[in-house]
């Protein structure tokens, strides 16, 4: 089997099937490949096992920024209205309630003070701060049981996405699946990208594909191919490995704790599977592990590929796993896979959540959990804790767009454009008709909609 197209797309998670639909549907570029080296369509990262199932819109979040969660704000958006639009029978999410909550005066505080002060209730209107006995409403169990003199106070949105990432990329390669321009390759792992005269050269197992421009789509491969092509030498990864507790019918929606600023993981947090509500998930920890893929020893050499064991990349684990905040971290969460320790060291992360849980109430969840891998920049010798992309000469590689799945629309949006780019204006991407299908859908407050409008008459009176 072999092909040649304009376009080939590496990697069938999330992101590489976001820039399918995003390509497929919304560009006019004449001939789409995606190559999948699983069997099934996001069979990895992207399986509702294996992530958080959080679509991450920035409100909170509290290791965000202002500045960060405006861009990611406009990223959750499309992919929540591309949801509304195509899954009104919510078979790929449910739609429940999402809070952060702080315990004790600093916490409150400093929670008022992100709200009032940093500007997020501004941001997002349909956020609200809650007390003690609106949080009782919605979820019991966050209060049944604390101590009645601890200071409470939660940020509150009807917005709490929780997605099955997994099925959103198979209905996106559907979507794109219903042009005739486009041809999917599941079982095709790509071994080589070799750079021709006019494109590139894919070896696969089932034989060589040639095309034009090429995205490599294939989450912590995504530098490991880079690099075999002379890109992102001053990049490596630190593979972090994400597991979960599991506990049933504790909580209605999800609840976040406040998160470290200094650090790119999520805090603990418990929240109700998107397919069975019966049962609680808590977590992620966040686990330093040498390999690219959770459970496949087959990819520690894959990591020792992309590490490469050079001074650089050495010394910039040495730099980062030397800070203060981050090693005591990694230490304590290796204690959390260890049978019988584990449990009882992660409990207390539970309780913060719902005090009344006990060590019977909770077991660690077997076949659960992914890979995250973060970036490590050699020269600065830190984590990267922006958007990882690499654009090179008509290729794209996509390694960990953060916050990773939440953001694969817009990213989607943004690759396309780039990709129309490399073919000399001979295509063009319909951001317009691409925005209806997606941000447009999402439902917004009335508070939004009235600035919307306001804007929208400012406009046209300047027109005039």
């Amino acid at each position: 089997m072999s092909g040649k197209y304009d376009l080939i797309i590496v990697g069938g998670g999330i992101s590489g099937a976001s820039l399918l639909y995003a390509t497929a549907k919304f560009t006019d570029i004449e001939s789409i490949a995606l190559l999948e080296k699983e069997a099934e369509i996001s069979a990895i990262n992207s399986h509702h096992t294996n992530n958080s199932q959080t679509l991450h819109f920035g409100d909170i979040e509290t290791n965000y920024t202002l500045e960060k969660a405006e861009k990611v704000k406009e990223g959750a958006e499309m992919l929540a209205g591309y949801l509304e639009h195509y899954d009104l029978d919510r078979e790929l999410h449910a739609k429940r309630n999402k809070m952060v909550l702080a315990v004790g005066d600093e916490e409150v505080a400093q929670l008022e003070s992100r709200y009032d002060e940093e500007g997020f209730g501004d941001l997002f209107p349909k956020l609200e701060a809650i007390g003690r006995e609106e949080i009782a409403e919605l979820e019991p169990k966050v209060v049944e049981g604390r101590d009645p003199s601890d200071e409470l106070l939660a940020l509150r949105t009807p917005d709490g996405y929780v997605v099955d990432y997994g099925e959103v990329a198979k209905s996106m390669v559907e979507q794109a699946n219903e042009e005739t321009n486009v041809d999917v390759f599941t079982a095709t792992e790509v071994t080589d990208i070799t750079e021709t005269y006019d494109g590139f050269t894919l070896d696969t197992a089932r034989g060589k594909f040639d095309c034009e421009v090429a995205v490599v789509a294939a989450g912590s491969h995504s530098l490991q191919i880079a690099k075999d092509m002379g890109y992102g030498e001053d990049k490596v990864l630190l593979p972090i490995a994400g597991s979960f507790f599991l506990a049933e019918n504790f909580l209605n929606g999800k609840v976040y704790t406040l998160q470290m600023k200094k650090l790119p993981f999520a805090a603990v947090h418990g929240d109700a599977d998107v397919h069975d509500p019966s049962i609680t998930r808590f977590g992620p920890t966040a686990k330093l592990v040498p390999t690219l893929e959770r459970g496949r020893l087959s990819t520690v050499e894959d990591f020792i590929d992309v590490f490469g064991f050079n001074p650089a990349a050495l010394a910039s684990y040495g730099n980062i796993l030397a800070d203060r905040i981050l090693f005591p971290y990694v230490v304590r969460n290796l204690a959390y896979d260890v049978p019988e320790v584990g449990p009882k060291s992660f409990l207390p992360h539970v309780q913060k959540v719902v005090p009344s849980a006990t060590l019977d109430d909770i077991e660690r969840a077997e076949g659960y959990g992914g890979v995250r891998p973060q970036i490590v920049d050699t020269k600065r010798k830190s984590l990267d804790m922006g958007e990882a992309k690499i654009v090179g000469d008509d290729i794209i590689f996509n390694i960990t767009p953060s916050p990773g799945a939440s953001t694969s629309v817009k990213n989607a949006m943004q690759d396309a454009q780039t990709v129309v780019e490399c073919f000399d204006d001979e295509y063009t991407f319909d951001e317009v008709a691409f925005r209806a299908d997606t941000i447009d859908q999402f439902p917004r407050a009335e508070v939004e909609l009235s600035a919307e409008a306001e804007a929208d008459t400012k406009a046209e009176s300047s027109a005039d």
